[in-house]
């Protein structure tokens, strides 16, 4: 019985230097594949996923800058100022949940601000 040529090809592949270093080249292919997704993975993970560069980047550092300025100006004892200062902070926040369309600031950003506000609005005398 004749063997057909891909049989052959493939016995001759199986038996011959070339064919085990085509097979050893493959499963090394391979294996950086997947060592490349994992990297890659990884850099999905690690990197920032917020936006940069637009109105919403800049209204994000700015309450950064006014909520920590805010928790100082009470640590010094400027009470009122460091209120009004986290106050607003809160709202950016609170904004810039609303444009990344993340419930947790907004959530987080809203509760903080208004028990803030709360604190405020007993200094208001009636």
């Amino acid at each position: 019985m004749e063997k057909s040529f891909k049989e052959e090809v493939k016995q001759l592949d199986h038996s011959s230097r070339a064919g085990q270093l085509a097979r050893e080249l493959n499963i090394e292919r391979q294996r950086l594949k997947e060592e490349l997704a994992e990297a890659q993975h990884l850099v999905d993970v690690f990197s920032p996923s917020t936006p940069t560069g637009g109105l919403d980047s800049y209204i994000k550092w700015f309450a950064t800058v006014l909520a920590v300025t805010g928790v100082f100006l009470q640590s010094a004892d400027f009470i009122t100022a460091g209120k009004c200062a986290y106050a607003v902070s809160s709202c950016a926040w609170v904004y810039v949940g609303h444009l990344w369309n993340d419930k947790a600031i907004m959530i987080g950003s809203a509760i903080t601000g208004t028990a803030v506000l709360m604190n405020l609005a007993t200094l208001i005398p009636f």
